[in-house]
Protein backbone atom coordinates (compact mmCIF):
# COMPACT_ATOMS: atom_id res chain seq x y z
CA UNK A 1 0.00 0.00 0.00
CA UNK A 2 1.02 3.76 0.06
CA UNK A 3 3.82 5.10 2.25
CA UNK A 4 2.46 7.88 3.61
CA UNK A 5 4.20 8.12 7.01
CA UNK A 6 6.76 9.99 4.64
CA UNK A 7 4.45 12.65 4.36
CA UNK A 8 3.07 13.60 7.43
CA UNK A 9 -0.06 16.29 7.21
CA UNK A 10 0.94 19.30 9.16
CA UNK A 11 -0.75 21.73 10.22
CA UNK A 12 0.11 24.12 7.57
CA UNK A 13 -0.84 21.58 5.05
CA UNK A 14 -4.70 20.86 6.57
CA UNK A 15 -4.89 24.75 6.58
CA UNK A 16 -3.61 25.05 2.80
CA UNK A 17 -5.63 21.99 1.92
CA UNK A 18 -8.83 23.93 3.38
CA UNK A 19 -7.89 26.65 1.02
CA UNK A 20 -7.82 25.10 -2.05
CA UNK A 21 -10.93 22.69 -0.90
CA UNK A 22 -12.66 26.20 -0.76
CA UNK A 23 -10.95 27.64 -3.95
CA UNK A 24 -11.08 24.10 -5.96
CA UNK A 25 -13.63 24.33 -8.97
CA UNK A 26 -12.07 21.32 -10.68
CA UNK A 27 -15.11 19.55 -9.86
CA UNK A 28 -16.22 15.87 -8.60
CA UNK A 29 -14.22 13.05 -7.23
CA UNK A 30 -14.46 11.28 -10.33
CA UNK A 31 -12.74 14.17 -11.97
CA UNK A 32 -10.23 14.09 -9.64
CA UNK A 33 -9.77 10.09 -10.20
CA UNK A 34 -9.09 10.55 -13.94
CA UNK A 35 -6.79 13.81 -13.58
CA UNK A 36 -4.66 11.58 -11.08
CA UNK A 37 -4.65 8.70 -13.54
CA UNK A 38 -4.22 10.93 -16.22
CA UNK A 39 -1.50 12.45 -15.05
CA UNK A 40 0.32 8.75 -13.37
CA UNK A 41 -0.08 7.59 -17.00
CA UNK A 42 1.58 10.06 -18.80
CA UNK A 43 4.45 10.38 -16.41
CA UNK A 44 8.04 9.65 -17.19
CA UNK A 45 8.44 8.46 -13.94
CA UNK A 46 6.47 7.72 -10.73
CA UNK A 47 4.68 10.53 -9.17
CA UNK A 48 3.99 10.83 -5.15
CA UNK A 49 1.30 11.51 -3.76
CA UNK A 50 2.62 15.02 -2.94
CA UNK A 51 3.92 15.51 -6.60
CA UNK A 52 0.44 14.83 -7.42
CA UNK A 53 -1.40 17.32 -4.89
CA UNK A 54 0.91 20.05 -6.02
CA UNK A 55 0.08 19.43 -10.25
CA UNK A 56 -3.03 19.08 -9.74
CA UNK A 57 -4.00 21.49 -7.17
CA UNK A 58 -6.14 18.72 -4.99
CA UNK A 59 -5.25 19.04 -1.12
CA UNK A 60 -2.82 16.03 0.65
CA UNK A 61 -5.55 14.51 2.46
CA UNK A 62 -7.28 14.31 -0.48
CA UNK A 63 -5.11 12.69 -2.69
CA UNK A 64 -4.14 10.24 -0.33
CA UNK A 65 -7.30 8.93 -0.13
CA UNK A 66 -8.01 8.25 -3.64
CA UNK A 67 -4.90 7.16 -4.33
CA UNK A 68 -5.11 4.27 -1.79
CA UNK A 69 -8.43 3.95 -2.80
CA UNK A 70 -7.39 3.56 -6.62
CA UNK A 71 -4.28 0.95 -5.28
CA UNK A 72 -6.23 -1.17 -3.72
CA UNK A 73 -8.68 -1.58 -6.26
CA UNK A 74 -5.40 -2.25 -8.88
CA UNK A 75 -5.54 0.52 -10.89
CA UNK A 76 -2.56 2.41 -9.95
CA UNK A 77 0.55 0.74 -7.92
CA UNK A 78 3.27 1.69 -5.67
CA UNK A 79 6.57 1.32 -6.12
CA UNK A 80 8.07 -1.27 -3.26
CA UNK A 81 9.68 1.90 -1.97
CA UNK A 82 6.71 3.46 -1.84
CA UNK A 83 8.36 6.51 -3.18
CA UNK A 84 6.07 6.77 -6.26
CA UNK A 85 2.75 5.53 -7.83
CA UNK A 86 2.74 3.55 -11.31
CA UNK A 87 -0.32 2.42 -13.54
CA UNK A 88 -0.94 -0.46 -12.17
CA UNK A 89 -2.34 -4.23 -13.85
CA UNK A 90 -6.26 -3.22 -13.61
CA UNK A 91 -4.95 0.21 -15.38
CA UNK A 92 -3.45 -1.43 -18.22
CA UNK A 93 -6.82 -3.99 -18.82
CA UNK A 94 -8.76 -1.08 -19.58
CA UNK A 95 -6.31 0.98 -21.99
CA UNK A 96 -6.16 -2.61 -23.49
CA UNK A 97 -9.69 -2.84 -23.58
CA UNK A 98 -10.03 0.52 -25.63
CA UNK A 99 -8.06 -1.22 -28.08
CA UNK A 100 -9.78 -3.84 -27.86
CA UNK A 101 -12.81 -1.70 -29.40
CA UNK A 102 -13.21 -0.52 -32.99
CA UNK A 103 -11.50 0.62 -34.66
CA UNK A 104 -8.00 -0.14 -32.81
CA UNK A 105 -9.66 -4.30 -32.82
CA UNK A 106 -9.03 -4.31 -36.57
CA UNK A 107 -5.76 -2.35 -36.55
CA UNK A 108 -4.47 -4.87 -33.51
CA UNK A 109 -5.74 -7.87 -34.95
CA UNK A 110 -4.38 -7.19 -38.60
CA UNK A 111 -0.75 -6.35 -36.93
CA UNK A 112 -1.31 -9.85 -35.53
CA UNK A 113 -2.51 -11.69 -38.51
CA UNK A 114 0.26 -10.20 -40.59
CA UNK A 115 3.13 -11.61 -38.33
CA UNK A 116 1.35 -14.85 -38.73
CA UNK A 117 1.29 -15.06 -42.20
CA UNK A 118 5.14 -13.80 -42.37
CA UNK A 119 6.40 -16.26 -40.11
CA UNK A 120 3.61 -18.87 -40.60
CA UNK A 121 3.01 -19.20 -37.10
CA UNK A 122 0.34 -19.00 -34.22
CA UNK A 123 0.85 -15.20 -32.63
CA UNK A 124 -0.74 -14.06 -29.62
CA UNK A 125 -0.64 -10.73 -27.76
CA UNK A 126 -0.82 -11.27 -23.59
CA UNK A 127 -1.24 -8.90 -20.50
CA UNK A 128 -0.34 -9.32 -17.22
CA UNK A 129 -1.80 -10.88 -14.13
CA UNK A 130 -0.30 -11.46 -10.85
CA UNK A 131 1.73 -14.42 -11.55
CA UNK A 132 -0.10 -15.51 -15.00
CA UNK A 133 -0.20 -14.13 -18.65
CA UNK A 134 -3.84 -13.75 -19.93
CA UNK A 135 -4.42 -14.45 -23.56
CA UNK A 136 -5.93 -11.10 -25.11
CA UNK A 137 -5.72 -11.51 -28.84
CA UNK A 138 -3.97 -13.94 -30.84
CA UNK A 139 -3.45 -14.70 -34.87
CA UNK A 140 -3.80 -18.81 -35.64
CA UNK A 141 -1.53 -20.57 -38.34
CA UNK A 142 -2.58 -22.28 -41.06
CA UNK A 143 -0.77 -25.64 -39.93
CA UNK A 144 -3.16 -28.22 -39.05
CA UNK A 145 -0.48 -28.88 -36.00
CA UNK A 146 -0.52 -26.23 -33.77
CA UNK A 147 -1.20 -25.48 -30.19
CA UNK A 148 -4.89 -24.31 -28.90
CA UNK A 149 -4.58 -21.93 -26.10
CA UNK A 150 -7.65 -19.95 -26.81
CA UNK A 151 -8.04 -16.59 -25.91
CA UNK A 152 -8.39 -15.79 -22.06
CA UNK A 153 -6.31 -18.71 -21.46
CA UNK A 154 -3.95 -18.33 -18.44
CA UNK A 155 -0.68 -19.41 -18.73
CA UNK A 156 2.06 -19.24 -16.24
CA UNK A 157 4.50 -16.47 -15.94
CA UNK A 158 7.70 -18.68 -15.15
CA UNK A 159 7.51 -21.16 -17.51
CA UNK A 160 6.40 -19.17 -21.10
CA UNK A 161 8.47 -16.28 -23.09
CA UNK A 162 5.75 -14.03 -22.93
CA UNK A 163 5.60 -14.35 -18.81
CA UNK A 164 9.28 -14.25 -18.58
CA UNK A 165 9.15 -11.28 -20.91
CA UNK A 166 7.21 -9.69 -18.62
CA UNK A 167 8.67 -10.94 -14.83
CA UNK A 168 12.10 -9.31 -16.59
CA UNK A 169 10.96 -6.00 -16.88
CA UNK A 170 9.78 -5.72 -13.47
CA UNK A 171 11.66 -3.88 -10.93
CA UNK A 172 14.01 -6.70 -8.61
CA UNK A 173 12.20 -6.37 -5.55
CA UNK A 174 8.84 -6.72 -7.25
CA UNK A 175 10.11 -9.12 -9.15
CA UNK A 176 10.87 -11.44 -6.49
CA UNK A 177 7.83 -10.64 -4.47
CA UNK A 178 5.87 -12.43 -7.34
CA UNK A 179 8.13 -15.21 -7.62
CA UNK A 180 8.59 -15.49 -3.53
CA UNK A 181 4.36 -15.83 -3.60
CA UNK A 182 4.39 -18.07 -6.72
CA UNK A 183 4.00 -21.86 -6.92
CA UNK A 184 7.04 -22.61 -9.20
CA UNK A 185 5.26 -25.75 -10.70
CA UNK A 186 7.15 -28.08 -12.90
CA UNK A 187 5.47 -28.34 -16.30
CA UNK A 188 7.85 -30.13 -18.56
CA UNK A 189 11.30 -31.14 -17.76
CA UNK A 190 12.69 -28.11 -19.13
CA UNK A 191 10.69 -25.81 -16.71
CA UNK A 192 12.58 -23.40 -14.76
CA UNK A 193 11.84 -24.37 -11.07
CA UNK A 194 14.48 -22.91 -8.83
CA UNK A 195 14.35 -19.51 -7.79
CA UNK A 196 18.00 -18.64 -8.43
CA UNK A 197 18.26 -19.89 -11.92
CA UNK A 198 15.45 -18.56 -13.20
CA UNK A 199 16.24 -14.97 -11.42
CA UNK A 200 19.57 -16.12 -13.42
CA UNK A 201 17.46 -15.94 -16.96
CA UNK A 202 15.06 -13.05 -16.30
CA UNK A 203 18.21 -10.97 -16.02
CA UNK A 204 19.17 -12.55 -19.51
CA UNK A 205 16.31 -11.68 -21.13
CA UNK A 206 15.72 -8.33 -19.57
CA UNK A 207 19.88 -7.89 -21.29
CA UNK A 208 18.79 -8.77 -24.27
CA UNK A 209 15.22 -7.76 -25.20
CA UNK A 210 13.37 -10.93 -25.80
CA UNK A 211 11.95 -14.28 -23.87
CA UNK A 212 12.04 -17.73 -25.05
CA UNK A 213 10.28 -20.92 -24.07
CA UNK A 214 12.26 -24.26 -24.96
CA UNK A 215 9.61 -26.54 -24.17
CA UNK A 216 9.07 -25.30 -20.52
CA UNK A 217 5.44 -25.22 -20.53
CA UNK A 218 4.13 -27.73 -23.37
CA UNK A 219 6.35 -30.68 -24.42
CA UNK A 220 7.34 -29.78 -28.19
CA UNK A 221 6.23 -26.70 -28.02
CA UNK A 222 9.14 -23.64 -28.30
CA UNK A 223 7.72 -20.06 -28.52
CA UNK A 224 9.50 -16.52 -28.50
CA UNK A 225 8.40 -12.96 -26.92
CA UNK A 226 8.93 -9.37 -26.91
CA UNK A 227 7.40 -6.23 -25.01
CA UNK A 228 4.87 -4.10 -26.10
CA UNK A 229 5.66 -0.60 -24.46
CA UNK A 230 3.72 2.46 -24.10
CA UNK A 231 4.75 6.09 -24.60
CA UNK A 232 7.02 6.07 -21.49
CA UNK A 233 8.75 3.00 -22.55
CA UNK A 234 6.99 0.31 -19.55
CA UNK A 235 6.16 -2.61 -20.65
CA UNK A 236 2.42 -2.61 -21.49
CA UNK A 237 1.53 -6.32 -22.81
CA UNK A 238 3.52 -9.07 -24.72
CA UNK A 239 3.68 -10.05 -28.60
CA UNK A 240 4.91 -13.64 -29.24
CA UNK A 241 4.84 -16.79 -31.26
CA UNK A 242 4.30 -20.18 -30.46
CA UNK A 243 5.31 -23.52 -32.62
CA UNK A 244 5.59 -27.10 -32.65
CA UNK A 245 9.48 -27.84 -32.13
CA UNK A 246 9.57 -30.28 -35.25
CA UNK A 247 8.70 -27.21 -37.36
CA UNK A 248 10.87 -24.41 -35.79
CA UNK A 249 14.21 -25.96 -33.69
CA UNK A 250 14.67 -23.61 -30.39
CA UNK A 251 18.19 -22.28 -31.40
CA UNK A 252 16.24 -21.01 -34.61
CA UNK A 253 13.71 -18.95 -32.62
CA UNK A 254 16.07 -15.72 -32.29
CA UNK A 255 16.27 -16.02 -36.11
CA UNK A 256 12.25 -14.67 -36.29
CA UNK A 257 13.28 -11.87 -34.18
CA UNK A 258 13.89 -8.83 -36.58
CA UNK A 259 9.88 -9.52 -37.78
CA UNK A 260 8.87 -9.67 -34.08
CA UNK A 261 9.81 -6.64 -33.16
CA UNK A 262 8.85 -4.60 -36.39
CA UNK A 263 5.13 -6.37 -35.27
CA UNK A 264 5.63 -5.44 -31.44
CA UNK A 265 7.05 -1.72 -32.66
CA UNK A 266 3.47 -1.45 -34.73
CA UNK A 267 1.20 -2.25 -31.79
CA UNK A 268 3.46 0.26 -29.69
CA UNK A 269 2.88 3.36 -31.93
CA UNK A 270 -0.96 1.81 -32.07
CA UNK A 271 -1.31 2.82 -28.18
CA UNK A 272 -0.13 6.13 -29.02
CA UNK A 273 -2.80 7.61 -31.47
Amino acid sequence: MIETDTEVLTPLDQASDSAKEAGNSKGSAITRVLDILESVADSERPLTPTELSDRLGIPKASIHRLCATLESHGYLQARMSGRGLLPGNRFHRVALGVMASSPFRAQRHAILEGLSVEIGETCNISVPDGSEMIYFDRAETHWPVRVQLQIGSRVPAHATASGKMYLSSLPPAKRQRILRNSALNRHTENTIVDLQALESELDTIAARGYATDHEEYIDGMVALAVAVKDAQDRLFATLSFHAPVMRIPADSLPSYLPQVRAAGKQLSELLDE
